[in-house]
């Protein structure tokens, strides 16, 4: 194909045919389409694409192009409207390059060959994927133009990450986690032009102090490949780090500050219920792309302390059943991961028995639209601001969650009447029952069927809750409640084992960090195509 000209606000005519020699008669350019609000073009041009010859146009907000085709013999003017325009929209681009042909082993320059622009793709089942569309045409002077305006509108997308600090965890599941980043998500990362910092932690707790003491402003976001575990510590640690930044008091918080930078989840463990929450699905480039994107939601978050200091911020916690299962797992270490897991299970479940606690709770202030001025709309809180209940009994299981808590066991959620962000917890409060009704309990989780629909399962929606375990009496109390050498109850926090001898308090922060990912209800309606080259 000729070389372009350098581009102009609208496309110059053919070309002056040769003497005595015959050229394809070619339909005029059609005037660029009227432009929308934001949609002016900034430049216009002649690539091939797709081994068609296109006309193409720039905005600010799209790219989009369509094939020049042959002026029609008798004149009829419908066949150049037989072009199909396609659309891309500058949101979804990511990454643009110059395309050269370089010989085996040469780095630099190149036969210039055109430009190559990197797509976000959103296929089905909420999966992400990148495509490329070549832009090709030798005329350096125009492919330098182009490329320049192109990178400074991806540059204008504020929310995209520019440098990350990256955490892996080398022994999370199957120990993938390196191979995983390696693999898949750094050449992603790469693409997109994202400076990394990474750590391969090396104990429990080395993201915490790493995070305590690294220069965080030098970063746009924090990363984290591993597991739910892996991801708690990190976002425990960005958390604390805020308080302290912010001169506050990080032994008890009351009222905690926001965390600095976004937190990115690459799966990489086993249940991965943050990465199923934030995405619909535990797919690597998935996540990593809505990472490079930009996709920031914010979440609620929670802390847990006693009456005297502060345990953990996490986003759920289980007291009971859940927590003793992941205290009997994390004694068998030694056994592979899922059968580690399988064997508590089926472990806690044959030696089910009831904890007998009290919970108190503050349920979250109702807000109701007053229908009856038609000209304004006022909210009414229903309820009193402070009004705590209590409840006692003997408990199965008892779940606190402030966001759904997704995962492949649970496709609806683990507590589906929660969400990402509307300042709520979930309490979820399983009374004593025979084991087969306990059974039938837990294989709602899987179904579409509502895990809550039993007599002895209770759920409430709150702002605060206080977890008293009453210490039964006998030689057996420590053995049926699960206790340590030390007398203190297990609590399974995001995936994390937690000890704690007294009263465990817990609040919900609204919207107390940012995380790459999106809101999974917004996922299914939002499927797009797209017809890469």
């Amino acid at each position: 194909m000729p070389d372009a000209a350098a581009p102009l606000p609208l496309p110059q005519g053919r070309a002056r045919a040769a003497p005595q020699e015959r050229r394809r008669r070619v339909a005029p350019l059609a005037a660029a389409p009227p432009a929308r609000d934001g949609d002016e073009p900034l430049l216009r041009g002649i690539f091939e694409i797709g081994k068609r010859s296109c006309d193409v146009v720039l905005s600010a907000r799209r790219l989009r192009w369509s094939p020049i085709l042959p002026e029609s013999p008798t004149g009829d003017s419908s066949v150049a409207l037989q072009a199909q325009e396609e659309i891309i929209e500058m949101k979804d681009v990511f990454s643009v390059k110059l395309k050269r042909r370089r010989f085996a082993g040469q780095k630099k320059g190149g036969t210039l060959l055109g430009i190559t622009i990197f797509k976000c793709l959103n296929k089905e089942e909420n999966k992400l994927t990148d495509c490329a569309i070549h832009l090709n045409n030798l005329s350096e002077d125009h492919c330098q133009s182009w490329f320049r305006h192109l990178k400074e509108i991806l540059n204008g997308f504020q929310t995209r990450p520019k440098s990350l600090k990256v955490f892996v965890n080398p022994s999370s599941h199957k120990r993938e986690a390196t191979n995983i980043y390696y693999e898949k998500v750094a050449p992603l990362f790469k693409l997109a032009g994202i400076k990394t910092d990474v750590t391969v932690t090396e104990y429990e707790g080395h993201a915490l102090s790493v995070l305590k003491e690294c220069e965080l402003q030098a970063f746009d976001g924090v990363v984290c490949v591993g597991g739910d575990g892996s991801v708690s510590e990190v976002a425990h640690g960005l958390l604390l780090r805020a308080q302290i930044d912010a001169g506050k008091d990080t032994e008890y918080v009351s009222k905690p500050v926001r965390a600095p930078v976004p937190l990115g989840v690459i799966p990489a463990g086993t249940t991965n219920i943050l990465a199923h929450t934030l995405y619909g699905i535990k797919h690597t480039v998935t996540a990593t792309l809505h990472i490079v994107m930009g996709h920031i939601q914010a979440v609620d978050v929670c802390t847990f302390s006693t009456p005297s200091k502060l345990l953990r911020f996490g986003f759920s916690a289980m007291f009971g059943f859940g927590a003793r299962t992941l205290a009997l797992a994390e004694k068998h270490r030694w056994m592979p991961s899922s059968q580690r897991k399988d064997f508590a299970f089926i472990k806690t479940l044959a030696d089910l028995k009831p904890e007998e606690c009290e919970l108190s709770f503050l349920p979250l202030q109702i807000l109701q639209e007053d229908t009856h001025e038609k000209d304004r709309i006022t909210l009414l809180y229903l309820g009193s601001k402070d009004q705590w209940q209590k409840i006692q009994g003997h408990f199965l299981n008892v779940s606190i969650m402030a966001i759904p808590c997704l995962c492949s066991m649970a496709p609806r959620g683990l507590a589906p009447n929660t969400r990402l962000n509307n300042g709520s917890m979930a309490l979820i409060v399983v009374q004593n029952t025979s084991r087969t009704e306990f059974i039938k309990h837990l294989k709602r989780y899987s179904s579409a069927k509502n895990q809550f629909n039993f007599p002895f399962v209770e759920t409430y929606t709150v702002r605060e809750v206080k977890v008293q375990p009453r210490l039964k009496s006998g030689p057996d109390s420590k053995e049926s409640m699960c206790l340590n050498a030390e007398g203190n109850y297990p609590w399974n926090i995001d995936g994390d084992l937690m000890r704690e001898a007294s009263e465990v308090h817990v609040r919900v922060h609204p919207q107390l960090i940012d995380l790459y990912g999106v809101n999974t209800d917004e996922l299914e309606s939002s499927q797009v195509t797209c017809n890469c080259i």
